[in-house]
């Protein structure tokens, strides 16, 4: 690397290291997302619980663990070390949580309070959000786990 470069991924080893200003707005973006929902999971618990389907046990116990996971997923995409993985636990727990989205969908009249095209609204944009989070933490990266040190596996037998 050449004195006054910026770094890279390459040079560093590190998953988006050299991310453009337009991914440091955008991962910002999501970081802050993430924070405010976590918060509001604690804050807003049984809303968030009237929204787990009926099908799923422990609607409470959920809704906290949902809450805990966004806010340490939003912490973990901020360190270059950490972006690529916790990105894709990010992209696993939009997928978890989706059936409560579909459930907000289909008994539109338990949210009087908000518009039903915003419940179906919201269905499409689960999938914008995924691709969001896949390109501000995993694209563009070499390899989502570290690799192991040299010698690792000779000292593991």
């Amino acid at each position: 690397m050449s004195v006054g470069s910026r770094p890279t991924e390459a040079s560093t080893g590190h998953a988006g290291a050299g991310l453009g200003w337009l991914k440091r707005v955008l991962l910002g973006m999501l970081t802050l997302l993430f924070i405010s929902s976590g918060i509001a999971h604690f804050v807003y618990t049984d809303a968030f619980a009237s929204i787990v389907p009926d099908y799923l046990p422990w609607h409470v116990t959920l809704v906290w663990v949902s809450g805990a996971a966004e806010l340490l997923l939003a912490v973990g995409i901020l360190a270059p070390a950490t972006r690529a993985l916790a990105g894709l636990l990010l992209i696993a727990l939009m997928v978890a949580v989706f059936p409560a989205n579909v459930e907000m969908a289909l008994h539109v009249e338990r949210f009087p309070a908000l518009p039903s095209w915003l419940l179906f609204a919201r269905l499409p944009l689960q999938g914008l959000m995924i691709a969001w989070a896949y390109w501000v933490t995993v694209s563009g990266t070499r390899r989502v786990f570290p690799r192991a040190p040299p010698g690792a596996e000779s000292r593991a037998s």
